[in-house]
């Protein structure tokens, strides 16, 4: 066989690297610019995509924060356009909990529907009563058509309240609210959730642990509807919902206001038990019921926060979630 290699020596086909000359042939001194040091590894706080380092740079705008308006500052500019309405269409507030509730709460309202034959018990008595003080228009229907008008889904209890749209409020009035009654503010964002049950329980959860107020996007979310009011029991017209043009700007604004931003997520880099954040003002970001938190949300969060759960269940629904982690931040701010 002939040697393909000439009169060199060596097995066929083999193609010796490098070249004749000064340089030796093989890898050696040809990267040495390469394997040159760095310097020092930055420590874990000084990286600003490590957790730490996050958490050092929250703890800076803080302070910077606290430098700049003191410790109960008044209202601030607006970071972004004023809340908008979502949708021109009246809504039904149903369910005797939550139509007694927006009566109680001087929500404006245009009619009050009531079943023929209804069950009349302490809380009708009450609607009833406030809605004849208030002159609201009392209308008794017949069962069928009230189903109707409610829509299949709906638990209406035999009254409904026609109300106008929600009125959302500006991101910024949930931590002036917070400031004006000398508190530490306390705020829950949604990123993604399109369920008004879980909507309308996170409502409820924020009140009852001391929130100051839930923002919603203005876009790919669910908004203040009937059936939201209904799983709030009524904490719709008592705790303020804000709308977010766009979430990420308006999460950036509250930072540079002083407060933490923490995503609650399986894979967080801080389990809640470890959570040393909770006297200080935070907002609490949810992410949906399937998709979790989006990628530019993350980005934005100072930490991402685990609820640590058994093995054997998969992960918490988007408002369990929001209420454990609402009660251990109570819980300490107790203590």
């Amino acid at each position: 066989m002939k040697n393909v290699s000439g009169n060199r020596k060596g097995r066929p086909g083999a193609v010796r690297s490098g070249r004749k000359g000064n340089k030796q042939v093989g890898s050696g001194g040809q990267g040495r610019q390469a394997l040159e040091g760095h310097g020092p590894t930055p420590k874990a706080e000084d990286r600003p995509y490590h957790p730490a380092g996050k958490r050092k740079a929250a703890q800076e705008r803080y302070q910077a924060a606290r430098n700049r308006h003191g410790a109960a500052s008044g209202p601030q500019q607006r970071s972004s356009r004023p809340a908008q309405r979502r949708g021109d269409d009246s809504e039904l507030v149903t369910g005797r909990n939550s139509v007694l509730e927006a009566l109680r709460t001087r929500v404006p309202s245009t009619a009050l529907y009531v079943a023929a034959r209804i069950e009349v018990d302490d809380r009708v008595k009450e609607i009833l009563a406030l809605a004849n003080h208030r002159g609201v228009p009392i209308m008794e229907i017949m069962r069928p058509e009230l189903d109707r008008l409610t829509g299949p889904d709906s638990v209406h209890q035999g009254v409904a309240l026609k109300v106008p749209p929600y009125e959302y409020a500006h991101p910024d009035d949930l931590v002036d609210r917070a400031e004006r009654a000398g508190e530490v503010p306390l705020i829950v964002a949604l990123d993604g959730i399109t369920d008004p049950r879980n909507l309308g329980a996170i409502i409820r959860s924020t009140a009852a642990f001391g929130g100051h107020g839930v923002i919603v996007p203005q876009r790919r979310s669910v908004g203040v509807t009937s059936a939201a009011w209904k799983t709030s029991a009524g904490a719709a017209a008592r705790l303020p919902v804000a709308m977010a043009p766009n979430l990420t700007q308006t999460l950036t604004a509250l930072q540079a206001r002083g407060l933490f931003v923490l995503g609650l997520d399986g894979g967080g880099d801080v389990m809640l038990d470890d959570l040393q954040l909770a006297d200080r003002p935070v907002v609490i970001v949810v992410g949906s019921e399937g998709k979790g938190l989006s990628r530019l949300v993350t980005d934005t969060c100072d930490a991402i926060v685990s609820i640590p759960i058994t093995s054997a269940t998969e992960s918490l629904n988007a408002g369990i979630a929001a209420s454990v982690t609402l009660w251990e931040i109570a819980r300490r701010r107790r203590g």
